[in-house]
């Protein structure tokens, strides 16, 4: 019962235009950023780490990871939130892991993804 009350309140709020990413996709995440009274957006690519609570309910998310000057930058943002314009996928990345945390020890070509073929 309560299950069902709570997707019916989340289904307004839920986006369609999502693609199918998973984690090891390299992603474009166009980020709608607000600066005084102008609005810009502002995109934001690396590969997806990560992904929590799926992809049907208002709590999912993702996190994304980008090497920026030679740093590790990681950002989690929220699937059906507002500020994310769109998603792109880059590259679709081929591993055997759902959480790819390990890419934080790792840097420069052993931080690589393989590549997806597409067939």
């Amino acid at each position: 019962m309560s299950d069902q009350l709570i997707r019916s309140v989340e289904a307004p709020y839920l986006k369609e235009e999502i693609p199918d990413f998973s984690s090891g996709d390299t992603v474009r995440v166009h980020v709608r950023v607000r600066e005084g009274e102008k609005e810009r957006i502002q995109v934001y690519q690396g590969v997806v780490v990560g992904r929590k609570h799926g992809k049907h309910t208002t709590r999912a998310s993702f996190r994304v990871r980008k090497m920026s000057s030679g740093v590790g930058v990681e950002r989690v943002f929220p699937l059906h939130s507002p500020l994310v314009a769109k998603i792109e996928i880059v590259q679709r990345g081929l591993v055997r892991r759902s959480k790819l945390y390990y890419l934080r020890g790792l840097s420069g070509k052993a931080a690589r993804i393989r590549e997806r073929r597409q067939a």
